[in-house]
């Protein structure tokens, strides 16, 4: 893992959210990366970026929201999940590099639907949550095609809550993970082992970024 510089404290009008940063070397971008409403930043994707992108020159910010920070089990309504993020943007934005609105499951959605207003230069969605699990006809293809800025999808090819077939066409990257389930987690016997599962993750992000560079 590469080294944490600095875990940083940021008041919210609904509470206090964290900031853990892991410096990228001779930085040129941060990706900040927020949680699921069921579990924090030690999710097995986000760690792996945290540890992956820095050497890539590539600063990681994992974002905790106020509700995780104060050990609630309940993630809040959407719209106070937005709040949260919104209040941290600020402070992602003090190394003065661009930076890529991204996270997981709820945390990506909260990127793709905030991303445009606070000039996020690209969304990471890492288990788009597409719909609830068993209720495709509740799509919220809307939020992640209303991005309005580069996006990549990375989802698990057993992904309950949208597997990557069930995805709209759009202007998106879309980074299958296969066997994986919401958490990437993978079957033993399935067609990837669980570190070449997060190796599919980690490369293909860093593939991404790279073409962000570029552009």
């Amino acid at each position: 893992m590469w080294s944490v510089s600095r875990v940083e404290s940021v008041e919210t009008d609904i509470g206090e959210a964290r900031v853990t940063w892991y410096p990228g070397k001779k930085p040129w971008l941060v990706v900040a990366l927020g949680h699921g409403a069921g579990g924090g930043i030690e999710a097995r994707d986000l760690q792996a970026l945290a540890g992956a992108l820095p050497p890539l020159g590539v600063t990681v910010a994992l974002v905790e929201q106020p509700w995780r920070v104060a050990g609630k089990k309940v993630a809040p309504a959407p719209k106070t999940l937005d709040v949260g993020w919104r209040a941290v943007w600020p402070v992602l934005e003090k190394p003065g590099l661009p930076v890529v609105a991204g996270g997981r499951s709820a945390g990506a959605r909260v990127a793709c639907r905030t991303a445009g207003e606070l000039g996020a230069c690209g969304v990471l969605a890492l288990s788009f949550p597409l719909h609830p699990p068993g209720r495709p006809e509740k799509s919220r293809s809307e939020e992640l095609l209303g991005a309005g800025v580069p996006t990549l999808v990375v989802q698990g090819g057993n992904d309950p809550f949208g597997k990557p077939a069930e995805f709209p066409e759009g202007e998106y990257g879309l980074v299958e993970v296969g066997g994986g389930d919401h958490g990437f987690a993978v079957p033993k016997r399935g067609p990837l082992t669980q570190e070449q599962a997060l190796g599919v993750i980690t490369d293909g992000v860093a593939e991404w970024v790279r073409m962000l560079r570029e552009c």
